[in-house]
């Protein structure tokens, strides 16, 4: 096969996996399918919605003028419902000027306090008025404006999901990669992944940089504790990759009691050990390659049917553990090493 007909075969096989379609919506119509749930902001977006009043009311006063708006991303879930994928800030801003709640989303109501246009170039007169406060053959004019809605189809892979989240998602409010698993590969396997991460003795052992308490770290370190788990020896150094593949094969378990006790077996035995944040001499945050090695290598000893030990004084800063979970962290060697020095540390 020539390099042409192999770029071109690469580039069918991928174009196959992507199904999408568009609709022009009326902003009244989208206004109700928010209200009923049809479309839905996933939880993780909610964060995303900071545009200053002045730049919502361009956006309100774009749309009274009749100008066009950039289209709007979702992706179709099972239920037929659409994920807002890119256009929160226009979706939200649209909501808040009428004085929409958004269900479940707790930084998206706007009921009390809807927009006022402020600081409008063109409709100065429009200045300080809400949707309420405009007369009604100008609300009609505005409920009738359309949006284009591009829609990934539910017949795309969850692959093909996950990297038009991550490649729409390019602001300065980035979405971190297990914030779009998250979004992406929703069901019971994943609902266990964010339980575990607020379980109080799993947070007492983090100690996390304030940018990344907000960002996923915590779910992630506990979706790489059961990918890790069950196949470190299939690593293959690629952890979105990795992850990816895994959380969407699980996606839809529901037997995870197993799962869940040794998973929090594991965090109970090493909040005895340690009484209180997992860290290690010279750092001041938790070193999460290291704290993931160590709760999967006291799982496998718990898994054998057998009870990890309190390790020596000063273990967390055995050379051995420590050089596997530094430099070069995310390849196979490294992911063993230091998960089975763990698990002899425990031994």
């Amino acid at each position: 096969m020539d390099t042409a007909t192999e770029l071109q075969v690469e580039l069918d096989t991928h174009r196959r996996a992507v199904d999408t379609e568009y609709f022009d919506l009326s902003i009244r119509e989208i206004v109700r399918m928010v209200e009923e749930e049809e479309i839905r902001v996933a939880p993780a977006y909610q964060r995303k919605f900071r545009w200053p009043d002045s730049v919502q009311s361009a956006l309100i006063e774009s749309l009274l003028l009749g100008l066009p708006i950039p289209a709007i991303f979702v992706a179709t879930n099972k239920d037929g419902t659409w994920d807002v994928v890119d256009g929160l800030q226009r979706t939200a801003t649209i909501l808040k000027f009428y004085g929409i709640d958004v269900p479940d989303a707790k930084e998206l109501q706007f009921a009390e306090k809807p927009l006022q246009l402020t600081e409008l170039n063109q409709l100065k007169k429009f200045s300080g008025m809400s949707y309420k406060d405009l007369p009604m053959p100008i609300r009609l004019m505005l409920g009738k404006r359309y949006v284009r809605v591009q829609v990934l189809s539910d017949k795309s892979d969850p692959e093909v999901r996950f990297e038009l989240f991550r490649r729409l998602n390019a602001g300065a409010v980035a979405l971190s990669p297990q914030e779009i698993r998250g979004c992406v590969f929703r069901g019971p396997f994943n609902n266990l992944v964010e339980e575990l991460a607020v379980t109080e003795e799993y947070k007492s052992l983090l100690k996390l940089q304030p940018k990344n308490k907000m960002d996923g770290t915590a779910e992630e370190i506990v979706l790489k504790f059961f990918a890790y788990m069950d196949g470190m020896d299939k690593f293959d150094g690629d952890v979105i990759g990795f992850l990816n593949e895994y959380i969407k094969r699980r996606a839809d378990d529901t037997d995870l009691e197993a799962d869940r006790k040794l998973f929090l077996d594991s965090v109970s035995h090493l909040r005895s050990v340690t009484g209180g944040h997992f860290t290690r001499s010279g750092v001041s945050v938790t070193p999460v390659n290291q704290l993931e090695g160590v709760l999967i290598g006291i799982a496998r000893i718990l898994k054998e049917g057998k009870q990890p030990k309190i390790p020596a004084p000063g273990w967390a800063n055995d050379e051995k553990l420590v050089g596997f979970s530094t430099s070069g962290t995310n390849s196979r060697p490294k992911l063993r090493g230091r998960i089975l020095r763990s698990q002899e540390l425990f031994s």
